[in-house]
């Protein structure tokens, strides 16, 4: 029999065919592969001008969208006039923009994270910090800041989220195709042979590729180890983030900080201050150390003096859990080869990255950023005095409120979260150059002034293309998982443009609370089903794969939503991502936030609503703390009542019920025959004129360089000064201090010789004198002596009352004695004791070099 079927498996060779843009047309991909057009409406509607269909199918990928582009399709571009002017227009601004000189007297800035979200097509962010870094560089690029920050380029990125017909959070992980993104790919001087840059581990060396993002005038420089030259180890590590075990997170975290100062080294960069965003970037202390050490052969503790003075690090975190810890092992594989090189032990390395130096703890990247950096900062008032409370143990002798940790409250990048209708709005009333003032309530209280209906109407333009947004784009998608589709087109057309809209999205972590809302379902469905005063509320949000806690809560909304008291009402938005946040904080008529508190370390999802008019309900936490004002938005009270949790949730559960039933859903169908509330719009207006101009990227990028950049750069050329001359000093006199400090001797105490005194009894008013008697033995350095009062709470932790100093009033030799008068000035019981520390004028602050002695008073 004659075989008359064979084929071999067929070798396929992949082609990608690019539309090439004829010159008239060229400057398009120039504005595409700098992220300027992410938060310029003029640049995306060019885009979106050129192909409304592709524009959406690409999710706003310009890049891939002028590629995608036919040649009888980009000859009709050349041949409309209306369009080449306006393309005229756009490259204009955008070179005009792009020519302004950096500012050159603030000083410049390298910045190290491990996510940035600039743009929903660039997928190397997961949430909240990495959202904020995108927004720090396009603001940084407006202010004209010398900044530039350092990330990696992730295969697969954070993961895109679908939800099961069960209800069950699914994580996809889909690889970018580089070549549809807008980034360039860093070469040699030749133009054709890529960099690659060699970052030395332990016992072998990662190899990576560099990517360049144009953000504005700002350059983000992106590692990527999934290049053959790595073996299949080490080519994930720019895989996922978060992703993996402890040991693919030290393999990230050391490539991310050792590897990042290597790559400004390589393109010949070098900065006045070093910022670490969150403690994954603190390694990047270390290079710089070897650095000084090997490249300059200075000793270890001058080096750390130089690397300390021109660094800060800023936590995100509320809690010791969401920090970083390696065990010693682990720690000793990837870096038990540097202390050698940098002339310290192994004992001594370690002990900066524990609270207990002595002890067996496991290393704390967080501990060890606060160890290689001279100032700290959490990102709200708030979250300055719980992280003062957190790293307290890292200085003993001091209390939390005295520690030099600041804060600077996070912001967000006007230009990118305000919708295009607000900042037509906005240049329209407040000026052409509103931008420039953006910080100041007299430019944003013309908004005063403007008639309540113009604001109604551009606030429903912009939440009736939600609405639309949400029947397009998850229709298709709820009704291939629905076993019925009517009942997902009754949801879809029940979306009420005239319903008071509630939104919330927020990573679906157990602190952050999405449960609250359902507390109590028999008065929720009063409130959603109430004829004359609809409500609806929409949720997005994803948790993390490894969170079984957060995807039940995902699950257990879900399962609220389809039941027929709340189907149509309460909606669930799969794939919570920029795309989705910047049209739904945008759209809805009120933001809410029910955060367990003090555990919103800042949050800034309620800021974006801010620059849109969208009212907050939020408890008093992170960043609403202290943004609150009574008639602009909603608060529930910072004061903790119940000591249960749960409890707790019920009572701010019902507080939430009565805010609604009683104020907010009254005022919001106030309407007095028009088609909108003037209180409802007198409340957005307060809430644009007094919080809005707090909260932008503007004034926190402002704010790091009044409290931070400008401290640190000025002292750190202090240091660098005279070849090192202050910094070789200082060290010199910290060692001598060091060294000496146990020759330190109380000869004696002398207090009033009063029956009162010596029974501890005081009045206010009372006068007293007291008298200390040192003895310095070989110690030189002079000391500050004080006298500490603080309370004893309920829980034994003592609290900071006062401190009062001492003054030295005699000196022979080593002998010299201190005394203070005073009036008991407070009641009250008290502990009280004498501190004495060393001083010196080159010291940022006590935390520097933080030698104690505590006397008693008796």
């Amino acid at each position: 029999m004659i075989v008359t079927k064979r084929a071999n498996d067929p070798v396929w060779t992949n082609i990608y065919a690019y539309a090439q843009l004829p010159s008239e047309l060229r400057r398009l991909d120039e504005i595409a592969h700098n992220l300027w057009w992410v938060w310029t409406p003029k640049a995306q509607n060019l885009f979106r001008r050129i192909s409304p269909e592709l524009w959406e199918s690409t999710e706003g990928n310009p890049v891939t969208l002028t590629r995608l582009l036919s040649e009888e399709e980009m000859d009709a571009l050349v041949a409309d006039k209306d369009f080449m002017a306006q393309l005229d227009e756009v490259y204009a601004d955008f070179r005009a923009y792009m020519s302004e000189p950096a500012d050159a007297v603030r000083p410049s800035v390298a910045y190290f994270s491990m996510e940035y979200g600039l743009t929903n097509i660039l997928k190397i962010y997961s949430g909240g910090l990495g959202v904020l870094a995108g927004d720090y560089l396009k603001e940084a690029s407006d202010s004209n800041v010398r900044l530039t920050a350092v990330g990696f380029l992730y295969r697969y990125g954070y993961f895109t989220q679908s939800l099961s017909p069960e209800g069950q959070q699914q994580a996809d992980y889909e690889a970018q195709d580089f070549t549809q993104l807008p980034i360039e790919q860093v070469f040699e001087a030749d133009g054709q042979t890529p960099l690659i840059l060699e970052v030395p581990y332990a016992n072998h060396t990662v190899f990576c590729h560099v990517w360049k993002v144009n953000v504005g005038r700002i350059n983000l420089y992106l590692l990527d180890t999934d290049i053959p030259q790595n073996s299949e180890w080490d080519r994930p590590i720019t895989h996922k983030l978060y992703g993996g075990d402890w040991e693919h997170r030290m393999k990230q975290e050391y490539l991310l900080g050792l590897g990042g100062v290597l790559l400004l080294k390589r393109l010949g960069i070098s900065k006045d201050v070093y910022h670490m965003n969150e403690g994954h970037a603190a390694f990047m202390s270390v290079q710089r150390l070897l650095d000084y050490v090997e490249g300059e052969h200075l000793p270890f503790d001058e080096a750390l003096e130089l690397v300390r003075a021109s660094s800060i690090y800023t936590c995100h975190t509320p809690v010791p859990a969401g920090h970083d810890y390696f065990d010693e092992e682990l720690l000793g594989k990837y870096l038990g080869h540097l202390p050698a090189r940098l002339g310290i032990s192994w004992h001594d390395f370690v002990s900066l990255g524990r609270e207990h130096p002595e002890s067996n703890e496991k290393f704390s990247m967080s501990v060890f950023a606060l160890n290689t950096c001279q100032e700290a900062n959490g990102v709200s008032l708030l979250h300055g005095r719980v992280s003062q409370e957190m790293f307290a143990p890292v200085w003993k002798g001091f209390f939390p409120e005295e520690l030099h940790v600041g804060y600077v409250t996070n912001g967000v990048h006007l230009p990118t979260w305000a919708s295009a209708e607000w900042q037509e709005l906005y240049t329209k009333h407040f000026g052409k150059d509103f931008l420039k003032h953006q910080t100041k309530e007299e430019t944003w209280a013309k908004i005063q002034q403007l008639p309540n209906e113009t604001i109604w109407e551009t606030h429903q333009t912009i939440k009736l293309r939600l609405i639309d947004h949400i029947r397009t784009f998850y229709g298709e998608k709820w009704l291939r998982n629905s076993g019925n589709p009517e009942t997902t087109v009754s949801v879809l057309e029940g979306i009420n443009p005239n319903a008071l809209l509630i939104g919330f999205g927020r990573r679906f972590a157990t602190y952050k609370r999405a449960h609250l809302l359902f507390t109590d379902l028999e008065r929720l469905e009063r409130i959603v089903n109430n004829p004359k005063y609809p409500v609806q509320f929409l949720f997005t949000g994803k948790a993390h794969p490894a969170d079984g806690g957060g995807q039940g809560l995902i699950k257990y909304i879900l399962e609220i939503s389809r039941r027929p008291e709340f189907l149509g009402k309460i909606i669930f938005l799969e794939n919570y991502d920029m795309r989705l946040a910047s049209k739904l904080i945008a759209g809805v008529d009120i933001w809410m936030n029910t955060p367990t508190r003090p555990l919103e370390a800042s949050g800034t999802s309620g800021e974006k609503a801010e620059m849109n008019g969208v009212l907050n309900l939020s408890v008093l936490d992170g960043w609403w703390y202290e943004g609150y004002r009574k008639g602009a938005g909603w608060a529930l009270t910072d004061k903790r009542t119940f000591a249960d949790q749960s409890l707790q949730d019920k009572l701010d559960a019902t507080t939430i019920y009565d805010l609604l039933e009683k104020e907010i859903v009254p005022l919001y169908f106030q309407r007095d025959g028009k088609p909108y509330s003037d209180g409802w719009v007198q409340t957005m207006k307060n809430s644009m004129n007094f919080i809005a101009p707090h909260y932008t990227m503007r004034r926190m990028m402002d704010d790091y360089f009044d409290r931070f950049y400008t401290k640190l750069a000025e002292r750190s050329a202090r240091l660098h000064a005279d070849s090192n001359r202050i910094a070789r000093e200082l060290t010199e006199w910290k060692r001598a201090t060091a060294e000496a400090w146990d020759t330190l001797q109380v000869i004696s105490v002398e207090g009033s010789e009063s029956a009162a005194y010596l029974s501890n009894e005081r009045h206010t008013g009372d006068e007293e004198t007291l008298r200390l008697v040192l003895h310095k033995g070989a110690l030189t350095a002079d000391l500050d002596v004080e006298l500490v009062d603080a309370r004893e709470e309920a829980n034994g932790a003592l609290r900071f009352v006062a401190k009062t100093p001492l003054k030295l009033v005699e000196r022979d030799g080593s002998r010299e004695v201190y005394e203070l008068r005073f009036k008991q000035a407070r009641p009250g019981h008290y502990k009280r004791a004498l501190r004495i520390v060393p001083t010196h004028p080159e010291l940022p602050h006590r935390m520097d070099f933080a030698l104690v002695r505590w006397v008693a008073l008796q």
